[in-house]
């Protein structure tokens, strides 16, 4: 039996490794990077200041901290996050139900190898402090059984929504509360019988649950020849169910167990905010972006081995939040699924064993499929009605479960990834945002295999739907997603010069003919450059640096889009050649220094960029961690009252991407008169505007727009004012306080504007684009 089930045990794990080996290595299709790492300072800052004013994110700081041993820190984050359950714990009462019967697994193994050997060798293992040992087996036994108990709890009455039910769901509670039962019967049943053979008291208090267990059985009258028999019977159930528990542990999601700490370890090591380039000049490449499941590489399979299903990822998901089809877990259930199927089909063998079946035909002929579905959305109320509306995830986990079903006549090798598995309306709700990644307890990276099915969309079929291509076309043919001329980029600098108390701004070229070499350079991004609204937060970021004596110039006409738009909507080839033209421009100039408003250009700029040139030494900054230290050195004075109850919103892209979350807030709280309070999901799981992902420049069709529910969550603090640091997110709150009815009362504004107001007064801060 034994045999059996470890030859089954490796069987399983060996074809699994398989599957995931169908992937390719992460390096295959990847350019070489033309620049190394600087060692003094790898991620494009001036870490003391830079860290005196952000507080970074745990993801974050791993990708891009600065000091200390690298292997030394990612171990110790590993320990944090395997050992000390770190991510599980954002989840107060499920993490520590897991923790417990992590710990108490590790604990009862002692226990199961002692109770094997007494069943056959008849006396126990030399432990230590044996009684005390057996006490602590007794009590991992009951907190074990506790926590499978509120795990039942949890996800049949209490009914999570992002807890899957159904039967499968409930064997790991029934295997484990197997396991514990057995282990206390077959204690129970040796104690009665020593106690009938050999006499004294049943009760003992190294031993509290088993002997009473015992003392009740003795008072059923259970004879000395009962209890013999009955300790062989639960002795060797207690063996079958642990040895069926190991065979079924590989065939389901608690593999886990294994793949998780390795999944952890193999993590990117890079910011979350960097995208793996392609090579497009790789001749011998078939295509570009994934297409099939094998093309992910095995590190992303491995990803969908390490699932455990627990739903958080969906559970924070603007998408799923708001109506739409995606669910970053279903997400990673499906492409395990049809990467199991595929293997299976590939291999011909079963990826089940024992398999229940031997007709290797059938694997053949049937395979999971995505039928074509929409989540049933049914918001009640509507504009100043709606502060109030909560988001949730139930539609969208209830289509899922009912699409995804096995087709009994559609062979795997006939489900198209991109159709079959994984529909292009579920690739295009994705806003980037990377909540479901801070969120995973087991590392799984979600965005990066959508951007990987957007690229092959993209770049292979040309699929893409209708207002994004037109922003792709438009940001190809004049740099700017709204088709405005490419001449009038430089048109700002007209307009801002005209404003009051004003003074003129320095172009690079005019730096040049003046022989000057300005230490920084303002990228006023597409948004600042050609967006009525963000100009405005331009201007005051532009006057403040004046004020502060900040020497700066500015590309003007020169400037092209950042192309971050074109790269997470598929369109690699757009974005390298914008990227490769920008940073042509930035060597011609010995730029050292560059400091935008905008949080996606600063991604792609400080993270993205290296891979085409732009040197890692060349510092990338912020706005707000810019301004926070101009007003912590004294060289900015907000000193006018600004009465304004303000509540937050944090930019994905510069929080869960890059970790700054301090710097804003900081300034805020410089500014005399104002009132800053929080929404309930802020900071790391703060929720998204809506607008990443290339998603600003496309409709959302399904559900509750991602922006209003935001807006809404911003509303039900009550504030005067939602602040933001991004123009995206700037965008997206003012058409949500629009959408809310709330315009009259509520207005939406950047930090630099606030501080701008603080810093110069109300009316001479008020300017006009």
């Amino acid at each position: 039996m034994t045999g059996t089930a470890l030859w089954c045990f490796y069987v399983v794990v060996k074809r699994r490794i398989g599957y995931i080996r169908m992937g390719r290595s992460s390096d295959t299709g990847r350019p070489s990077s033309p620049q190394t790492h600087d060692p003094s300072d790898p991620e494009n800052d001036n870490r003391e200041e830079m860290l005196s004013l952000s507080s970074f994110s745990t993801t974050a700081a791993l990708a891009s901290a600065a000091t200390g041993n690298e292997q030394t820190r990612r171990g110790w984050d590993f320990a944090f996050q395997v050992f000390g359950h770190r991510k599980l714990l954002k989840d107060i009462r499920s993490g520590l139900m897991h923790l417990v019967i992590f710990y108490g697994f590790i604990v009862l193994q002692f226990g199961a190898v002692d109770i094997i050997w007494k069943g056959i060798a008849g006396s126990a293992l030399p432990f230590p402090a044996y009684h005390a040992f057996v006490l602590s087996q007794e009590i991992t036994v009951l907190l074990v059984l506790l926590a499978i108990l509120y795990g039942g709890f949890r996800r049949y009455v209490e009914r999570l929504r992002r807890l899957k039910r159904g039967w499968k769901p409930s064997l790991v509670l029934w295997f484990i509360g197997g396991i514990m039962l057995t282990v206390l019967f077959t204690q129970a049943f040796e104690r009665l019988h020593a106690f009938e053979a050999a006499g004294g008291s049943l009760y003992v208090s190294y031993a509290p649950v088993s002997s009473a267990i015992a003392e009740a059985l003795h008072g059923a009258g259970i004879t000395q020849a009962a209890a013999g028999v009955c300790y062989e019977l639960f002795w060797w159930l207690h063996y079958a169910v642990l040895l069926s528990f190991l065979v079924y542990v590989p065939q389901s999601k608690h593999f886990h167990i294994m793949t998780a700490p390795v999944n952890l370890w193999l993590r990117r090591r890079t910011p979350p905010g960097r995208l793996e380039p392609l090579d497009l000049e790789d001749e011998e490449a078939e295509s570009f972006g994934v297409g099939e499941v094998e093309q992910f590489t095995s590190k992303q399979l491995l990803d969908l081995y390490a699932c455990v299903e627990c739903g958080r990822c969906t559970n924070v998901c603007p998408a799923s939040n708001t109506g739409k089809l995606l669910s970053p877990m279903h997400l990673i259930i499906k492409l395990r699924d049809h990467l199991t199927e595929k293997g299976a089909a590939i291999t011909s063998k079963s990826p089940w064993v024992p398999s229940l079946s031997r007709d290797t035909a059938k694997l053949q002929t049937s395979a999971h499929m995505m039928a074509d579905a929409s989540p049933v959305w049914v918001q009640s109320g509507g504009g100043a009605a709606a502060y109030g509306a909560k988001t949730t995830i139930e539609p969208t986990m209830t289509v899922q479960r009912q699409a995804w079903n096995v087709h009994e006549d559609t062979p795997v090798s006939d489900v198209a990834l991109i159709g079959g598995v994984m529909t292009e309306s579920e690739l295009w709700s994705c806003t980037t945002c990377r909540n479901c990644e801070d969120q995973c307890p087991v590392g799984n990276e979600h965005v990066d295999k959508i951007i990987d099915m957007r690229r092959y969309l993209v770049l292979m079929e040309g699929r893409i739907p209708a207002e994004g291509q037109r922003a792709m076309n438009n940001i190809e043919r004049q740099g700017n997603p709204w088709g405005l001329p490419r001449a009038e980029r430089a048109a700002w600098l007209k307009a801002y010069e005209a404003t009051p108390a004003a003074k003129p701004v320095l172009t690079m070229q005019e730096a040049v003919r003046r022989n000057e070499q300005p230490e920084l350079l303002l990228w006023a991004g597409t948004m600042g450059a050609y967006d009525q609204r963000s100009r405005k937060v331009l201007f005051a970021f532009v006057r403040l640096l004046q004020e502060a004596g900040i020497p700066f110039a500015v590309l003007g006409g020169e400037e092209k889009n950042s192309g971050d738009t074109a790269r997470r909507m598929g369109n690699e080839l757009l974005f390298q050649t914008l990227c490769r033209d920008n940073v042509e421009t930035l060597q011609r100039y010995g730029i050292r220094h560059i400091v935008t408003i905008c949080p996606h250009t600063f991604n792609s700029l400080k993270h993205e960029y290296g891979d085409f040139g732009l040197p890692r030494s060349v510092t990338v900054e912020h706005h707000t961690t810019m301004l926070a230290r101009l007003v912590a050195q004294g060289l900015l004075r907000p000193a006018h009252s600004v009465k304004e109850r303000i509540v937050y919103h944090d930019s994905c892209y510069l929080g869960r991407y890059n970790g700054i979350y301090d710097a804003p807030r900081q300034l805020l709280a410089a500014i005399p008169g104002l009132n800053l309070v929080e929404m309930e999901r802020n900071r790391e799981n703060g929720m998204c505007c809506g607008a990443g992902g290339g998603l600003m420049w496309m409709e959302e069709r399904s559900g509750m727009r991602v922006n209003e529910a935001r807006a809404s969550q911003a509303l039900e603090t009550s504030p005067t004012v939602i602040g933001s640091a991004c123009p995206y997110c700037l965008t997206m709150m003012e058409d949500g306080i629009k959408q809310l009815g709330a315009e009259e009362t509520v207005r939406a504004r950047d930090v630099a504007e606030l501080l701008a107001e603080s810093v110069f007064g109300k009316p001479e801060a008020s300017v006009s684009s």
